[in-house]
């Protein structure tokens, strides 16, 4: 296993363009990263600096404190499964799987390749497949043939670049399960490239979100969604996406298009000397019809009415959409956040969650309830969160490093039990076959 540290590391091409900009990230031994943003944000590019296939244009790249930025892609022991597969098409799964172990010519012999070829097989299920051709194989199974071939490898760390993009839904779904477990079990350092935020937020111990190849925030998963330091993180990161809402400050009140919302304490003094104007942060699953909030809640939030174009019913919840009218003065930066995040337009609307239960209907109005304790606030110009809790957020990616790392440890002690249990089986096996033979021949003989 491997550390990996990227110091400042930057690629420019011909043109001058920097796809990477100055990306410095350290990755522990065992740590799953996640690299996330949008098409064209340098994600692909910062994983191929790492395995050797892209040179690096200034910047140090470290394997185990070891400098490697000069070093061929073979000598960094870094395994890669790629978006395609790269199967051979002509090869058996089992040929496919001890073709990397067959290029390090005499370092194995026929009897280690054939051992570590049916241990990642067994790993990943593969067993009753080895004899079949990649044509033959489901989405799934080839992508659990390029694993087992960087399995083999006992390499020091797994690049992962997209490598559900080509699976549907349901199996993406159930691969990251299988990547997830893998991972945890093995507990090898593992940097994993994705578009796909749902992907990123359930896969990655720390995810680094990227913008036009500059880093903006690395983070857990659960510090992202919670704590974000900009605009763009806020937006790329959850599903549906953060509300932005334009609000004007008067006094202890934000005049907003769908009604006032009273600044709770804790916002009156960040934003205290700031413009008139700003940007809130509000979730879907920060509102709620007012008709199910308990009362104990009420006091920390705003109660306000608001008419409802639609609804969607999802059978375990339920999502209302209230359309509204943009103001001017914070347009143009919410069109620039929607350029940044592949996205035609923002648009004027709020998504609230709703009880599965609820009976708001579109075409109505109803009171609805917002969480102004969870509420963010963002300076229109610069994106920058104003609300944003640094010491709260550190401590929730504290606290998932602690959490990974007694995960791996129950892994590691679950394989380790079930190696055992099946060692004490085989011996059983052979001591009971034994027995048997020697009862045979004691008869034969008689």
């Amino acid at each position: 296993m491997a550390a990996i540290t990227m110091q400042n590391l930057v690629k420019k091409y011909d043109d001058g363009f920097p796809a990477v900009n100055d990306v410095s990230i350290d990755v522990a031994d065992g740590e799953f990263l996640i690299l996330v943003g949008p098409s064209g944000c340098g994600k692909s590019t910062l994983l191929r600096m790492v395995v050797g296939l892209e040179d690096i244009t200034s910047g140090e790249l470290l394997i185990n404190s070891e400098r490697v930025n000069d070093k061929a892609p073979r000598d960094r022991n870094l395994s890669m499964v790629f978006q395609n597969y790269a199967l051979y098409p002509h090869l058996t799964v089992y040929e496919n799987i001890a073709f990397p172990l067959r290029l390090s010519k005499g370092e194995f012999s026929k009897e280690e390749i054939d051992r570590k070829v049916r241990a990642a097989s067994d790993t990943l299920d593969l067993d009753e497949h080895l004899e079949r051709k990649p044509a033959n194989l489901s989405g799934g199974q080839r992508q659990r043939v390029a694993m087992g071939r960087a399995i083999v490898r006992d390499a020091d760390a797994f690049l992962f670049d997209e490598p559900l993009s080509n699976l549907d839904a349901k199996l993406r779904g159930q691969m990251r399960t299988e990547i997830a477990q893998l991972q945890r079990r093995m507990g090898i350092t593992s940097i994993y490239v994705t578009h796909d935020q749902t992907e990123a937020m359930t896969l990655g111990d720390r995810v680094a979100v990227l913008k036009k190849g500059v880093l903006q925030q690395i983070a857990s998963p659960r510090e992202l969604y919670e704590q974000p330091a900009n605009l763009f993180v806020a937006g790329f990161i959850g599903a549906p996406s953060m509300n932005f809402l334009p609000a004007r400050i008067e006094g202890n009140v934000f005049k907003t298009p769908i009604g006032d919302i009273e600044v709770p304490e804790r916002v009156q003094r960040k934003v205290s000397g700031k413009n008139d104007i700003v940007l809130l942060g509000l979730r879907p699953e920060h509102f709620e019809d007012s008709k199910f909030v308990d009362e104990a809640k009420v006091p920390h939030g705003t109660t306000f009415e608001a008419e409802f174009t639609h609804t969607e019913w999802l059978g375990n919840q339920q999502y209302g959409y209230i359309q509204f009218e943009q103001d001017q003065a914070v347009k143009h930066k919410l069109d620039e956040l929607a350029k940044d995040l592949d996205a035609d337009e923002m648009p004027s609307q709020v998504v609230v969650s709703l009880d599965a239960s609820s009976r708001i209907r579109g075409g109505t109005a109803a009171n609805i309830w917002l969480d102004a304790r969870r509420m963010h606030v963002f300076d229109p110009e610069t994106g920058e969160n104003l609300t944003r809790d640094e010491e709260a957020g550190a401590e929730l990616t504290r606290e998932a490093t602690e959490e990974r790392k007694s995960e791996i440890e129950r892994a590691r002690q679950k394989a380790d039990q079930e190696s055992n249990g099946a060692g004490d089986r085989s011996d059983s096996g052979g001591r009971h076959r034994a027995a048997g033979a020697a009862g045979q021949g004691g008869s034969t003989s008689a």
